[in-house]
């Protein structure tokens, strides 16, 4: 992407606030529109059961769906990482990726080192929060406190490992026992150690980056309890060093009964599309996801932080051209 498409899309972004808040229209038809409907099925990448990718993604299917008329079908995956590179091959059409892990493909760095990958951007859409869970009797009260642990970093191919690997080495945490679960199997293992610290399979904290809030994580107040660890210290280090995938934030107490807030890593997310998706896949998806984010809030709220002066912030990530065009025309 040039300079010149670069800075005007920068330029954008303070624009057309009236427009954005307009967008928030339910019940939009497919016949409101001379956009024409797709010609096939897709496929959309999620994550793991459970999480919002998931839930997030099997709701915006449904309605792109019901609304074109054409099945958008979802794809259970192990998260980012995956995601990215079915992106690469095309056995996925579009796919939820973290910031970091998307602009690491992008650049061919670390985990996809052997080369760079090319996808395009219809919208950043909420925000991930790096979450360190620990039963409430625990003796971990800090991140230096999980060395001689065993800890789930989440599976081989998501974006959960790509930060829960940069906390750690950042953090300088030495022998740590990494395990790669999905989300539900984490939960129960943490569950199972806390009831019997001889468990088979049990661990001693797990991390997660999903967002707010991450159910799974959430039902373990109500059995074992637990807490988050602050991470603030390496969060501020890892955001400064990565600058674009990660930002300063906490999560609030009262997501998940907490005592109090607790610092850590967000990371914003993106809803991707493979190179030579059609425009009519991309522009309804994204019409679809603005137009009909009332309902979408009913499968899982963080369709509420969907917003139209930040959605088109996903830089260097080129937009799709049908995106940037409908971006354009609602005059974003």
């Amino acid at each position: 992407m040039d300079r010149a498409h670069l800075l005007n899309r920068r330029n954008v972004l303070g624009f057309g606030a009236a427009a954005a808040a307009a967008l928030v229209v339910p019940g939009c038809s497919r016949g409101r529109s001379k956009e024409p409907a797709p010609g096939g099925p897709a496929k959309l990448a999620t994550g793991n059961v459970g999480g919002v990718y998931s839930i997030y993604g099997a709701g915006l299917a449904k309605l792109v769906t019901e609304v074109t008329g054409v099945t958008m079908e979802t794809i259970t995956t192990q998260g980012s990482v995956q995601n990215l590179r079915m992106l690469d091959n095309g056995t996925a059409d579009l796919a939820f990726s973290l910031s970091d892990s998307a602009l690491d493909a992008f650049e061919g760095v670390d985990q996809f080192r052997t080369g760079k990958l090319r996808f395009t951007a219809l919208a950043r859409t909420y925000d991930n929060y790096v979450h360190v869970v620990v039963p409430t009797a625990s003796d971990v009260f800090k991140i230096k406190d999980l060395a001689g642990k065993t800890v789930s970093v989440g599976p081989k191919l998501s974006g959960t490992k790509v930060v829960a690997d940069r906390i750690l080495d950042t953090a300088k945490v030495r022998n740590v026992t990494k395990v790669n679960l999905d989300l539900e199997s984490a939960v129960k293992a943490l569950a199972a150690k806390a009831e019997n610290s001889k468990a088979k399979g049990g661990i001693d904290a797990l991390i997660w980056s999903g967002g707010l809030p991450t159910t799974p994580i959430g039902a373990l107040q109500d059995t074992i309890g637990f807490r988050l660890v602050d991470i603030g210290d390496v969060a501020e280090t890892i955001a400064l060093r990565r600058f674009g995938g990660y930002v300063l934030s906490s999560i609030p107490p009262s997501v998940y009964k907490l005592a109090s807030s607790v610092p850590t890593l967000a990371i914003p997310n993106y809803l991707l599309a493979r190179r030579g998706l059609s425009d009519s896949w991309a522009w309804w998806t994204l019409n679809t996801l603005f137009r009909r984010q009332a309902d979408l809030i009913t499968y899982h709220k963080e369709a509420g932080s969907l917003d139209a002066r930040s959605a088109i912030a996903t830089m260097p990530i080129p937009l799709h051209p049908a995106a940037e065009r409908w971006y354009r025309t609602n005059h974003i």
